[in-house]
């Protein structure tokens, strides 16, 4: 079965340029990056197996590293309900999120290296709140100035990924892709036309 899903990043960065002639600005907007992703997840953690059609647009100041961590937080929490938010675009909405048919927040996932009171507030909308950080050195750092407050939230999972594997991810990024990902004792096996790239999560906080 396909389950056909679209993630909504609207936003646009705007370009100003100084013109020292006249003084003119010149305003250019920079439309976001569409991608489109057959994915296979097979999750035996979670005894799920799905395709889905995704369909991401990559915000302009958003690399492959970051766009795929998103693909890699789909592919971790794998829903027909799940989809992508505004993220990027808005303080609003996360990467990824679950609401149900009332419009209450079941899951809420956020990419990178979140503000710790952005968390907190977050926290309070949602039944789950989910991190992926990476980037390493950047990743420790921000944890080991955040562990007391973070630590204290109690719907709160925060997971890190190597630097390694997440510039592997990258690798395998394209405008069209098709993938393939196993789960099975909460490590991820991702293979494209690209390779294969192996996924550990590490469980920084909370329960997997």
């Amino acid at each position: 079965q396909s389950v056909e899903l679209l993630a909504n990043v609207s936003g646009c960065a705007c370009v100003t340029i100084n013109s020292i002639g006249n003084n003119r600005q010149i305003l250019m907007a920079l439309k976001s990056t569409i991608f489109k992703v057959d994915l296979a997840v097979s999750d035996m953690d979670r005894n799920l197996y799905e395709n889905y059609s995704l369909t991401i647009a990559r915000h302009p100041s958003e690399n492959d590293i970051r766009m795929m961590v998103r693909l890699l937080a789909f592919m971790r929490y794998a829903d027909k309900a799940l989809s992508f938010g505004k993220g990027m675009s808005s303080d609003e909405e996360p990467d990824l999120w679950i609401k149900d048919l009332t419009g209450a927040i079941d899951l809420w996932i956020v990419v990178g290296q979140p503000d710790e009171r952005w968390l907190r507030k977050a926290s309070g909308r949602a039944g789950r709140v989910v991190v992926f950080s990476y980037g390493d050195r950047v990743a420790e750092v921000w944890w080991e100035q955040n562990r007391a407050a973070l630590q204290k939230l109690p719907n709160l999972t925060v997971f890190r990924f190597s630097e390694e594997s997440t510039q592997a991810l990258a690798a395998l990024a394209s405008r069209t892709m098709s993938l393939q990902c196993m789960i099975q004792d909460n490590e991820m096996l991702i293979t494209g036309e690209g390779g294969t790239v192996r996924v550990e999560p590490l469980l920084v906080c909370g329960k997997i």
